[in-house]
């Protein structure tokens, strides 16, 4: 097949192993180079996908800039050290798909965005969630109206681990579902509030934030790696989203849901039978009682597809037709950043409200109401 461009994978722990695995079976892609800086792994990969010998393994993301006419890297490592990385990337050339968070600093984003945008070249987050079949036909019945007005929505997202020593549960958890809110609902929140709790890594613990390990006691929040996050996002026409987050509880949840006048839409990942159903149902006045009425469950079909090889197959396309992606580009990935950064503040004030500028969302205003 013509057109076949060449990448490389940096990065094959465990999510990185997936994204190989998808680019290899891609047939527009040769992968060229796979970088990891454990040896181990390398050897790993190179066992598990019979790798050609013609495949360079490295540990040293350097001995790219020698491979001949490498079009793009799938940048798979921790967030911290995405800017780098990406930044490098871009200066030599080369079109980027990169792990959410794109990085844990929102100037950065503009910067890497601003960047691949003077060079012409695709950067792209692999926010994974918004190429799954039931969040892609979830914003179809959103935006369609078949909800009525809408009222609220509520996610939540908990389960027992893996606890991260290097961010709290927000930055581990909330971006999926703040992602997908802002999808279905076309918009991106104006107000955002968090409170936690700190349980298992609190100040001068490893991974905490404390100041020179010590514990900040002018804080409304415990200093530490939260555990337990709760979230509120306030859109422009008032619509709330409520989004519950904890990486110590035995009850896995992956659902999400929105609320209207018709009825609700829910995404309950943990289903298997509907993972994606409209529950009809509205509220019938008769004299001063409210009776339920037209109550039913529609569990929605959704096209077959693993939501990370239509992200690596969406970059792809990308980079063949030189236009950026519109579900998870650069830029949405900066918004997403600077609505966690935005509910950082939040959070280490205690909760409060936290204002984002929707024109120029780095724009963050503190009010006390």
């Amino acid at each position: 097949m013509t057109n076949k461009i060449n990448i490389a994978v940096i990065g094959v722990g465990r999510w990185g192993v997936h994204l190989l695995r998808n680019f290899l079976a891609h047939p527009q892609v040769n992968v060229v180079a796979v970088v990891d800086p454990h040896p181990e792994r390398l050897a790993a990969v190179k066992q598990q996908f019979d790798l050609d010998e013609n495949v360079l393994l490295t540990t040293q993301w350097q001995d790219l800039k020698t491979v001949p006419r490498l079009t793009g890297v799938a940048i798979a490592t921790p967030a911290t050290t995405h800017y780098a990385l990406i930044k490098d990337a871009l200066q030599e050339g080369y079109h980027v798909l990169a792990e959410k968070p794109l990085t844990l600093n929102p100037v950065e984003c503009r910067e890497l965005c601003h960047l691949a945008e003077q060079h012409h070249l695709i950067l792209m987050v692999d926010h994974t969630y918004l190429f799954h079949p039931a969040v892609e036909r979830g914003k179809t019945v959103v935006q369609a109206g078949k909800l009525g007005d809408l009222r609220y929505g509520y996610a939540t997202r908990t389960h027992l681990g893996p606890v991260r020593q290097d961010v709290d549960a927000l930055w581990d958890l909330a971006i999926h579902d703040i992602a997908i809110f802002n999808a279905w609902l076309g918009q991106i929140p104006i107000k955002v509030q968090a409170t936690g709790t700190v349980w298992l890594q609190g100040a001068g613990e490893q991974g905490s934030r404390g100041a020179e390990g010590k514990k900040d006691t002018n804080s409304p929040v415990p200093q530490g790696l939260a555990d337990l996050v709760w979230l509120t996002l306030t859109y422009s026409d008032g619509f709330q989203a409520y989004i519950h987050l904890c990486w110590l509880n035995p009850d896995k949840q992956r659902r999400l849901g929105i609320v209207g006048s018709l009825g609700s839409l829910i995404f309950d990942e943990m289903s298997l039978s509907s993972p994606l159903s409209l529950l009809h149902g509205e509220f019938e006045r008769q004299g001063n009682q409210f009776i339920p009425v037209n109550q039913k469950q529609v569990v929605l079909e959704l096209e077959p597809g693993e939501p990370l090889q239509k992200v690596c197959s969406s970059f792809v396309v990308s980079i063949l037709n030189n236009t950026p992606s519109e579900v998870s580009s650069g830029w949405i990935g900066t918004e997403l950043v600077e609505i966690l950064t935005a509910l950082t503040a939040s959070l280490e004030q205690g909760g409060k409200p936290i204002f984002l500028n929707v024109h120029q969302v780095s724009t963050l205003i503190i009010s006390d109401s």
